[in-house]
């Protein structure tokens, strides 16, 4: 998976986690809604200094927004390959089929 896509799903948890919507953490972030949002789809690569205003702003240290454990847990897994599987096409959701048969089976 994309490294930003990771990010940005680290950051989205991290928010949520925090009680925080995209609005208000954006403010405290100061940065714009629309910057977060793009950053937790990963469709925005973040400079150093915006990724370290999210740290500071989440209260974390910086490394903790690469530590993409978070992964593991089976919800987690659940809500990211759903979010995958809307984003893809039709060819795409096939072949996404495919494999999993393939794998649970």
């Amino acid at each position: 998976m994309d490294e930003k896509r990771l990010i940005g799903l680290r950051i989205e948890k991290l928010r949520k986690s925090r009680g925080l919507t995209r609005e208000s953490f954006a403010e405290k972030a100061d940065i714009s809604t629309n910057y977060l949002g793009r950053m937790e789809r990963g469709t925005e690569n973040p400079t150093l200094d915006m990724f370290l205003k999210i740290a500071k702003a989440l209260k974390v240290e910086a490394w903790e927004l690469l530590d993409f454990k978070h992964e593991a847990n089976h919800r987690e897994l659940e809500e990211l390959l759903s979010k995958l599987l809307k984003e893809a096409d039709t060819e795409k959701l096939r072949l996404a089929v495919k494999i999993l048969r393939t794998i649970v089976r």
